[in-house]
């Protein structure tokens, strides 16, 4: 991996790591790039279980783009589309990936970096943490694949009062806005968000794939087709299925292959 973004992996958790702790993290073009990049190739990766995405540096998450390339590479519309482009396939890869991804949150969660953790699963802060997205104090819109996720958890009112006022709004005030998942005490955040990876990574990897496909379909709204319908019940075909109601009889903790 770059060195703006790191990469670890232990019992089949792996750890994305924004790591610009000198600018809170926040976002430049290359690395949206590079984040999209190792989020896709994850989604192949049949050994994870989880996927954890943090900050470096335990201030921030991230504060959003970094405002130094505006002037460079957003400085008008033409740029701006392609710029919006590399954020939005990124989104879309967190979303979409197979594979769980829990956001542990530090410090500051603003702007971008607040579209990329409602864009995980799940979002774990510490009670310091901050979130917000005052765009319009820089004469900007939140795209609409950039509102998606963050409409998704707030709702209207929610959401249409943090881009109005612009306000940087508490952890608190985040959870209960259900901006997040989990709001602990800042020291224990990481161990919470880990605590949950593991969790995650002791369930059946395929269940989780099929859950997360499940629900993006259901949020389309449309009705469910026979073939649709047909396939909540292929796990029962799955080796996991055999492992899992065995190891249930047996008062023994399963451990699922993924097949």
């Amino acid at each position: 991996m770059s060195a703006d973004l790191l990469e670890s992996r232990e019992d089949g958790i792996v750890t994305l790591t924004l790591n610009r702790p000198e600018k809170l993290n926040a976002l430049t073009k290359d690395l949206w790039q590079r984040l999209g990049e190792a989020l896709r190739r994850l989604d192949r990766d049949e050994t994870a279980r989880c996927i954890v995405l943090r900050g470096a540096g335990g201030k921030a998450f991230s504060p959003g783009n970094d405002i130094s390339e505006f002037a460079t590479d957003r400085a008008n519309s033409a740029q701006a589309r392609i710029y919006g482009a590399l954020m939005h396939e990124t989104l879309s890869a967190l979303r979409e990936c197979r594979h769980p991804i829990v956001a542990l949150i530090e410090g500051i969660c603003v702007g971008g970096g607040l579209e990329i953790a409602a864009s995980c699963d799940l979002r774990i802060c510490s009670e310091g943490s901050r979130f917000g997205a005052p765009i319009a104090k820089l004469g900007l819109v939140m795209a609409y694949p950039e509102l998606e996720s963050v409409l998704a958890l707030a709702g209207r009112a929610a959401t249409l009062q943090l881009l109005l006022e612009g306000r940087i709004i508490p952890a608190a005030e985040a959870f209960r806005l259900n901006l997040v998942s989990r709001m602990v005490p800042d020291a224990e955040v990481a161990a919470e968000a880990y605590a949950t990876a593991r969790r995650i990574a002791e369930g059946a990897p395929l269940v989780h794939c099929w859950h997360k496909k499940f629900i993006r379909r259901l949020e389309q709204g449309k009705p469910i087709t026979p073939a649709e319908a047909d396939e909540g019940f292929l796990c029962f075909d799955t080796r996991d299925f055999q492992i899992g109601y065995r190891a249930f009889l047996a008062k023994q903790k399963p451990a699922f292959e993924g097949r």
